[in-house]
């Protein structure tokens, strides 16, 4: 395994995660009164199925194993200290390069560098062709006879003549430049959080409009972004339970919430009171309103981050990982852009959450 590990720099990140993941299990029953798990039952330790346990493993094929399942194997398989931090770099890279390879798999170029349409290989529609170039001169092919010259001293063809008059060039020069200005001015306005298309609590991040999602009193479990919201109650000092369950006790203290706060008291969080309700938060931080950030970073699908109340220095890289892969300043703190952008990529959970496994009844969060 480690002669494997030699010739690492050939593999991908993701494979040379592998590698050195599946060391630390193979090596977990050589030291003295060490005995390597199973991988049934370390699978079931991490809280995943075997088969996703042995694709993370298997360098050949491999699943990026996501942050936490690595710093929970490096705990279990008591591999050495020194290659935490190795890991931790090679799980970066691996989803990163996972990340890269989706964005540019979204749209493919054709060979004259035309935009084209996914899986086509075509130029998409609305794309101008080119003209043929001519292969002996490199100019554009004539488009009829009309449009020849005579040939050169040298024998070689010239340019054809324009049928442009110059004042008509110089006033289509001047139409094309404003057009590019606007629209230009319109795509970096609403990035720079300016509200786009006039509409509050609107913001345009990368190509696509994020919009404040609403919440409101309902039986159901409404997950992390009912847990978040709770834990930012909480932090103005109700006693909300943070249990993902919008009841009257949580539609009570945001009524409440929007009254001090000079809004419509409709016991409704969207896109007037998300924006009340978050603060910057960064390093140095602590309470419910961190509470609120590691639980939305643990449940956009890039691994596990810790959930502590505590803003340390891995709850800051972890967001600046989901910064960057999302086209957000990458700048290690939470504004209201960023809160946006994690409130609006919550996923559902794949099971029961881990708060309705533990016990009958959820836990309040302490700050």
């Amino acid at each position: 395994m480690r002669e494997q590990e030699g010739r690492e720099p050939d593999r991908a990140p993701g494979a040379r995660l592998a590698l050195l993941l599946r060391r630390w299990w193979e090596e977990a029953g050589r030291a003295p009164g060490g005995t390597r798990p199973t991988q049934q039952a370390l699978a079931a330790r991490l809280g995943i199925d075997q088969t996703t346990l042995s694709r993370y493993l298997n360098p050949t094929h491999p699943l990026n194993a996501p942050p936490r399942v690595v710093q929970a194997l490096h705990a279990y398989l008591r591999a050495p200290a020194a290659e935490l931090e190795r890991a931790r770099a090679l799980c970066r890279a691996a989803l990163e390069e996972s990340s890269r390879q989706r964005l540019a798999g979204g749209r493919q170029r054709t060979a004259t560098g035309l935009a084209a349409e996914p899986g086509t290989g075509e130029p998409a529609a609305g794309t101008p062709a080119t003209p043929a170039a001519d292969a002996s001169t490199g100019d554009a092919a004539p488009a009829g006879a009309g449009d020849a010259v005579p040939a050169g001293r040298n024998g070689t063809s010239g340019r054809r003549r324009s049928r442009w008059p110059l004042p008509a060039l110089l006033a289509s020069a001047v139409v094309l430049s404003f057009a590019a200005g606007i629209a230009v001015h319109a795509l970096i306005t609403p990035l720079r959080g300016v509200p786009a298309d006039g509409v509050p609590g609107t913001f345009r991040v990368s190509e696509s409009p994020y919009e404040w999602p609403l919440l409101r009193m309902r039986k159901e479990d409404q997950y992390t972004r009912a847990r978040a919201l709770q834990h930012l109650l909480n932090a103005y000092g109700y006693e909300v339970r943070t249990d993902g369950f919008f009841g009257a006790e949580t539609r009570d203290a945001v009524m409440d919430f929007q009254t001090k706060h000079h809004l419509v008291s409709d016991g409704k969080v969207g896109r007037d009171t998300w924006p009340e309700l978050v603060k910057t938060v960064g390093p140095g931080s602590s309470g419910h309103m961190v509470l609120a950030v590691q639980e939305l970073l643990d449940n956009v699908g890039q691994g596990g981050t810790v959930v502590s109340g505590r803003y340390t220095a891995v709850t800051a890289d972890d967001l600046r990982f989901f910064q960057r892969t999302h086209h957000l300043p990458v700048t290690g703190r939470v504004d209201p852009e960023t809160w946006l952008a994690l409130l609006v990529r919550q996923r559902p959970p794949a099971g029961a959450p881990a708060y309705q496994r533990s016990t009958g009844m959820p836990p309040s969060a302490s700050a």
